[in-house]
């Protein structure tokens, strides 16, 4: 607990994160418990801090947003927003739901439980999902563009 909670914003975050190493480590079953408790919950409480620092700075962007809300700004992100809605709407349901989860702020390991998949692969997985919503996003602009042919 010493050591999570000087990695921690508070002891209840600290405590968290150490129930949840412990939960882990009865699936577990290491070699070394205590190493693997310590490295397991030093994790642990990191993946929380990103996800909270990564909340704060959207609710930072999205104050910033509401409060220099101009017209024709309002319209181009509602545009975008549309967009990628319409674009996410054309990949295969699991990019779908790998890409809205990650970038939901969820870790790679709760992606990897909620698709059934190991966690070593959801990076993979995520970088030819993104890859894929790109091309699929330039192809979408393309063909918008693109003149009717008689």
């Amino acid at each position: 607990m010493r050591a999570l909670g000087r990695r921690t914003a508070n002891r209840d975050d600290a405590e968290d994160a150490a129930q949840e190493a412990f939960v882990r480590l009865l699936d577990a079953n290491p070699r070394d418990p205590r190493a693997w408790l310590y490295t397991v919950a030093s994790n642990v409480a990191r993946d929380r801090s990103r996800r909270v620092s990564r909340q704060a700075s959207l609710m930072r962007a999205n104050a910033l947003a509401d409060a220099a809300a101009d017209p024709d700004e309002e319209l181009v992100q509602a545009e975008q927003r549309r967009a990628v809605q319409v674009v996410l709407g054309m990949l295969p349901p699991r990019d779908q739901h790998l890409l809205l989860l990650h970038h939901g702020g969820a870790s790679y390991r709760d992606i990897a439980q909620a698709l059934g998949v190991a966690p070593g692969s959801v990076g993979s997985l995520l970088t030819r999902a993104h890859r894929r919503f790109l091309l699929c996003y330039e192809r979408r602009h393309e063909i918008r563009d693109t003149p009717a042919q008689a």
